[in-house]
């Protein structure tokens, strides 16, 4: 990695969209040298794909709730079988190994609060080895971000 690594990154991560030749005229590279390199970043895993920014109040999912989940054991089975379950249930966009008094913090993504109780009463509250749920609603973000190489 070097400067023109990061500054490939910081235009990739403002736009994805770029085309490899406005991409090298950002980074003061010719075409073929700037392609070879974004080529090497996704081979490292650095680039690990590109996506659209969706706004999933603007698709009905107007509801986010972080939740909190305590299992009742921290064993590798119960850790396994939780992180199993978790990536069946659509609702939840975001999923955590925590650190703490909590073992995982989740952010869910569902249309109101009464889809929410039946989320965390029909859902949640049976995958094996929970013991303890606590949900936040947040109000509203206040600032979110990818990390920036600067």
């Amino acid at each position: 990695m070097d400067k023109i690594d990061n500054r490939i990154l910081a235009e990739l991560q403002h736009n994805a969209r770029l085309t490899n030749q406005e991409l090298s005229e950002r980074v003061g590279l010719s075409p073929t040298p700037c392609a070879r390199r974004v080529r090497n970043l996704e081979k490292l895993g650095i680039i690990k794909g590109y996506s659209a920014n969706i706004d999933e109040s603007k698709l009905g999912f107007a509801f986010t709730v972080f939740v909190s989940v305590q299992l009742d054991r921290q064993i590798d089975d119960r850790l396994m079988n939780f992180e199993n379950e978790i990536k069946l249930l659509p609702e939840v966009m975001d999923c955590w190994l925590m650190t703490g008094n909590r073992d995982y913090l989740l952010r869910v993504a569902v249309v109101d609060l009464h889809e929410f109780e039946r989320f965390l009463t029909g859902r949640l509250t049976k995958v094996n080895g929970v013991a303890n749920i606590e949900s936040s609603i947040p109000i509203r973000q206040v600032k979110g971000q990818m990390a920036r190489l600067f």
